[in-house]
């Protein structure tokens, strides 16, 4: 699939800029952009799940006593 964006001429040139010091055509950097926002936004979503879950129940383990539950030799 194929997306397409307008940037206005002060966007374009600071565009045009970054890509020609990094070798990166315009495509792939606003490609890889675009994903990592995205990853970005994800493990925000992670980490907000999880910081809830663990402020619901802040009960936490020593590896030792993980190895004791799990009954692995450490």
């Amino acid at each position: 699939m194929i997306y397409s964006f307008e940037l206005d001429e002060n966007d374009q040139k600071f565009v045009e800029a970054y890509t020609e010091e990094t070798g990166e055509s315009v495509g792939e950097m606003a490609k890889n952009a675009l994903l990592e926002h995205i990853e970005d936004i994800m493990d925000l979503r992670a980490y907000k799940k999880a910081k809830a879950e663990f402020e619901a129940d802040p009960v936490t383990y020593t590896l030792d006593e993980v190895a004791t539950l799990l009954e692995i030799d450490r």
